[in-house]
């Protein structure tokens, strides 16, 4: 989701700085569309890293009986993102 709204973000700035031309004093639409560019470029960075991490889960079991203790540790590493 954060993919498509980097691009979204990059594209709506995109229009105002270089398609609107609107007389207004108060704000200045081009600043806006490069400032709305620039986010849309950083979300859509971290949607691609996000996307690219892997996930990792670790497990750890610790059972205690008469001749000790006994650790037990596993870890899983997915490169597939289950779809919720």
């Amino acid at each position: 989701m954060s993919i498509g709204a980097g691009i979204a973000l990059f594209v709506i700035g995109a229009i105002l700085a270089f398609a609107v031309n609107l007389p207004n004093e108060f704000v200045d639409l081009t600043t806006i569309g490069y400032i709305m560019m620039g986010a849309g470029v950083i979300v859509f960075l971290i949607g691609v890293v996000l996307l690219v991490r892997r996930r990792q889960t670790d497990t750890v079991t610790r059972t205690e009986g008469v001749g000790g203790a006994q650790v037990t540790r596993s870890t899983t590493r997915s490169s597939n993102d289950d779809l919720v």
